[in-house]
């Protein structure tokens, strides 16, 4: 049975150890896959181990977690879902590192150790653009013209909204992003990113406490719109970031970052996918480059983003499910 620990039970590692610092990290497919991966990949005799942590816990709590991963001399590092935000104000004085995106983003998804250094990285921008690319075809934004509407305003919603506004995407990029938060304060933090990275696509953040008005702003977005739901419902939490009621944009691509859980965002999306002529995917593409992202930050070695090993890495994964 692999090993969860929380915040108060914390133990040294007798091995070199990876953690995944999640909620619910006993459900994730990658106590299955993290082994078949291991051994893929040479990792040598090591464990992963689960950190399960309540939603927004109080800071001493981050606190505690990020100072045993740091003193510990086996633990190798971790990935960081869900509390990338919380985690990252709670404990940056904690880092010797930070890195710039990071920094940027007020967040941290992956902890690694090098040169005797505790370092904290955000791989989010990296690996969300791998997975949106992976099924959104170069040159959509200019065919289209099309908007991109985010529930959730956590580093998720942020790192895609930094991905897609790089000026080295020249005009292959949203005609305007509209994002949803039931409370103002990350949607705050998201625009302030946003303007710093001194693009021209206009940032639209609206504070919606309910699915009802979720189900309003998406009645208006153009078609071959890209819906995202990034607000961790159907994983962290059961539900929806809509009501029944929601018409998706016809022609829309429509994308889960989830895989797991009762995911009823995407039987709602399911639902219209013939008459609005919906594309649909889930997040299990995510899943792979957002792991594989930081198990090469973490033992140090280098993991294609494509090609046979990336693939051979996907069907080990694919195995388990």
């Amino acid at each position: 049975m692999p090993k969860t620990f929380t915040h108060e039970t914390l133990q040294p590692a007798t091995k070199s150890t990876f953690y995944f610092i999640g909620v619910t990290t006993g459900r994730s497919s990658i106590r299955t896959v993290f082994p078949l991966w291991a051994e893929e990949l040479g990792l040598g005799d090591v464990e992963m181990v689960g950190i399960d942590m309540e939603i927004h816990a109080p800071q001493e709590h981050y606190r505690r977690v990020v100072e045993f991963l740091k003193g510990d001399a086996l633990s190798l590092g971790a990935l960081v879902t869900t509390h990338k935000i919380d985690l990252y104000n709670a404990a940056k004085d904690l880092f010797d590192e930070v890195d710039p995106l990071a920094s940027l983003m007020n967040e941290v998804s992956c902890l690694s150790k090098k040169d005797g250094l505790f370092v904290a990285h955000a791989k989010d921008p990296i690996s969300s653009g791998l997975a949106l690319d992976a099924f959104l075809p170069a040159g959509y934004w200019n065919e289209y013209a099309a908007d991109l509407f985010i529930l959730g305003a956590g580093g998720s919603a942020i790192a895609i909204d930094w991905y897609l506004n790089r000026a080295e995407r020249g005009t292959d990029r949203p005609r305007r992003i509209i994002v949803t938060n039931r409370s103002p304060q990350r949607l705050e933090t998201m625009q302030t990113i946003h303007d710093a990275g001194g693009t021209d696509i206009v940032l639209e953040t609206v504070t919606a406490p309910t699915a009802a008005d979720n189900d309003r702003f998406v009645a208006e977005i153009s078609e071959h719109s890209v819906v995202i739901n990034a607000t961790g419902l159907g994983k962290d939490a059961p539900g929806s970031p809509f009501t029944d009621e929601a018409v998706f944009p016809r022609h829309g691509v429509i994308w889960d970052l989830n895989y797991r859980g009762n995911l009823l965002f995407l039987d709602q999306a399911h639902t219209q996918k013939e008459s609005r002529d919906l594309r649909i995917e889930d997040g299990w593409i995510y899943f792979l480059h957002g792991w594989t992202q930081v198990i090469a930050e973490v033992f140090h070695i280098d993991i294609p983003t494509s090609g046979p090993q990336f693939i051979r890495l996907g069907e080990l994964a694919a195995s388990t499910r």
